[in-house]
């Protein structure tokens, strides 16, 4: 058979299976705030990278909100031409060592090779070539050729801001990012754990846009320390990109009880007992039965980091029915599949249910909680119903609420700037991503509502390729989506 396949390897697939990094072991990795994944030999990623068949029509780039150029810079990887790989890898995507440890990866579900077969580490060579970069100083600063005069606000240091920053500071623009928070991150720092990624990965970053000429103001609650209006006569452009960080609550009877908290009044001071800042969290889970409501990563998150802290028992609770172990029909390749995922957090303990409704939180005579009323659930014609006889009640000292978002805070700067929002909370944008305001933008989950971070980061790049041509009349940033553009997931 004859291959007409650029790729270095042309039966890497069929020689080589699917390896991913070992995991440390759960009794020694509980015991510290450190990364989990141990480092894979570069010869075996090589062979990893190998495994990608070039396909005719890689529809890796549709299941990447960045197009990520992910067959070329695997083949540079297995040639072991490193330079070449994360100038490939940094053409489409600003912060490779963000979306290579904390992205679901739906360019892997996307893979051609996983039709039949288990598909190509994508996520891992993605990582390892920007590890890589760092580690032998390829990745440099990138100032621009010449200033523009035009300077810029960024509201929100989360991914979707600090990728629009970096791409503006690069066009010329005088670009200052605020942030409320007393660090700069926003979820990067404050919700996404140590063990996941560790901070100084964040702050490795952070530092080379300082070099580029980027200006972080933290600690600055916009909207009230500088108003709306201020804002507007300062800069020539804004961006918003302040998150959905209005999070769904649950009420039902018992929720004033004390001992039910936010999971993001719960994680940030996770983080900063994992680095140190703090003896302890104030939210105190040592020997104590905790209990968690939501399925989803934030929840693992929550797992993960109260088993560190030495929880005495956590139960993670789900309504929804319990995935199924394989890509379900209703689910067909190249889209992302719902499936059962083991994250590393519930390698390390706790206990998962699923359909399960939270009916009510029980007290004690102080107001103190101590459990919780469920009962089981059924999905019928779109809508759950319970069980009869199922209810019982958990015991629980501490639950944290791990439901999601439901979009971008009410709060003064939205009302002072007087965008408008759309049906689902979020603020509007048009085509180049400004709001009915002019002038200002918006971009991430404010825009787009709660997501991934491969999707704030582009839209974070597309926000800054229209904030580009809005001041300078014509732009050669890069446009990676729309944004009515949907994912595979």
């Amino acid at each position: 058979r004859s291959w007409r396949c650029s790729m270095a390897d042309p039966r890497g697939f069929l020689r080589s299976g699917r390896e991913t990094p070992r995991r440390r072991p759960v009794d020694v990795r509980i015991r510290d705030w450190r990364e989990v994944y141990e480092e894979q030999e570069f010869g075996a990623l090589q062979k990893q990278a190998g495994r990608c068949m070039d396909c005719g029509i890689p529809f890796c780039h549709q299941g990447c909100p960045l197009g990520n150029l992910i067959p070329e810079w695997n083949d540079l990887i297995w040639r072991n031409q490193k330079s070449d790989a994360i100038d490939r890898l940094h053409a489409t995507n600003n912060f490779p060592e963000f979306t290579g440890r904390l992205c679901p990866a739906p360019c892997e579900t996307a893979c051609v090779l996983g039709i039949n077969q288990d598909p190509v580490t994508i996520k891992q060579v993605e990582l390892r070539t920007i590890e890589e970069a760092f580690a032998t100083g390829n990745v440099r600063p990138q100032q621009p050729d010449r200033m523009t005069g035009k300077t810029i606000a960024v509201i929100g240091s989360g991914p979707a801001g600090l990728a629009a920053a970096q791409q503006l500071t690069r066009a010329g623009h005088t670009v200052v990012v605020y942030e409320r928070a007393p660090k700069i991150g926003g979820l990067l720092r404050y919700g996404i754990p140590e063990f996941k990624m560790e901070k100084s990965i964040l702050d490795r970053r952070l530092a080379q846009m300082k070099s580029e000429g980027t200006r972080f103001r933290a600690g600055v609650d916009v909207g009230v320390e500088i108003t709306g209006e201020q804002l507007r006569t300062r800069y020539d452009a804004v961006v918003l990109a302040v998150g959905a960080t209005q999070w769904r609550d649950l009420p039902v009877p018992g929720r004033e009880l004390v001992g039910i908290y936010q999971a993001m009044e719960y994680l940030p001071w996770g983080n900063k007992q994992g680095l140190g800042e703090i003896a302890s969290s104030p939210i105190d889970v040592a020997g104590k039965h905790v209990i968690i409501l939501g399925g989803g990563d934030t929840g693992a998150d929550c797992l993960g980091t109260a088993t560190r802290q030495g929880a005495a028992s956590i139960t993670q609770l789900e309504i929804m029915p319990r995935p199924s172990d394989e890509r379900p029909a209703t689910a067909p390749w190249p889209t992302y599949p719902m499936i059962y995922r083991v994250s590393s957090a519930h390698e390390e303990a706790g206990d998962r249910l699923y359909s399960i409704s939270t009916e009510a939180f029980v007290g004690d005579e102080n107001g103190d909680l101590r459990g919780l009323k469920i009962v089981e659930t059924k999905f019928v014609d779109g809508k759950f119903e319970k069980v009869p006889g199922t209810e019982r009640e958990l015991e629980a000292d501490l639950v944290f609420l791990a439901m999601g978002f439901t979009g971008p805070e009410k709060n003064r700067l939205i009302i002072e700037l007087e965008v408008e929002l759309d049906a689902r909370g979020n603020i509007k944008r048009d085509d180049e991503f400004m709001s009915t305001v002019d002038g200002v933008f918006v971009c991430g989950d404010a825009g787009r509502g709660q997501s991934l971070i491969v999707w704030a980061i582009a839209e974070g790049r597309a926000a800054a390729a229209g904030v580009d041509n809005y001041l300078m009349g014509e732009t050669l940033l890069p446009r990676p989506i729309a944004p009515t553009a949907r994912p595979l997931v």
